[in-house]
């Protein structure tokens, strides 16, 4: 098995090419130790204490690393794990360590729902396989007096550049296509 290491936009994250598909659908996303207690993968990664972050896409893994060290040095480590876990059989346990965003929970009236399904259709076919090429996913939170309100993670969150991706980008497409948003917004940065 041989294993590709992409850089990101975001310097403090690296992205980790496997060359199999590690989940049929979803993100799994992990910021600590204790969120990764059901992954294998991402247990194991958190072992090294320069770990702060693992993001688990469909072909794909991110691993964001404290300021405290250079990705020469912890790369080949990191490395060496994922080769051995893939090695031994490993897998990826599609265990969902989070909750749905609470767009999923928001009645909305029906033309906002209209404009939310058209969000939704726009993040899927558009916005989230660019996001996937830079080691990221954005998520649908809600949509609140014409303001969308999306989470970054993976290696979108925290990423410089992300306030530019997320406004020239992600807005200026999403006002586009629906002339009702105003602006939009992320919970996470």
């Amino acid at each position: 098995m041989f294993i590709q290491t992409e850089e990101t936009p975001n310097p403090a994250t690296l992205k980790f090419l496997p060359g199999k598909i590690l989940l049929e659908k979803g993100t799994l996303e992990f910021k600590s130790p204790e969120e990764a207690t059901n992954n294998s993968l991402a247990s194991k990664l958190f072992t090294d204490a320069n770990v702060k972050g693992v993001f688990i896409g469909k072909d794909f893994l991110t691993v964001t690393k404290s300021e405290s060290v250079e990705w020469e040095i912890l790369k080949p480590t990191l490395l060496s794990s994922i080769l051995d876990y893939f090695s031994s059989g490993g897998e990826i346990e599609n265990y969902e360590s989070e909750t749905k965003p609470e767009g999923n929970k928001i009645k909305y009236t029906k033309k906002d729902q209209e404009i939310v399904n058209k969000i939704n259709e726009l993040l899927e076919e558009r916005i989230k396989p660019a996001v996937a090429q830079d080691g990221g996913d954005i998520n649908f939170v809600k949509l609140q007096k014409g303001i969308v309100f999306l989470e970054l993670r993976g290696a979108c969150s925290g990423c410089p550049s992300s306030t530019i991706t997320l406004k020239s980008g992600i807005e200026n497409m999403l006002k586009y296509y629906i002339p009702e948003i105003d602006s939009v917004e992320a919970i996470n940065q």
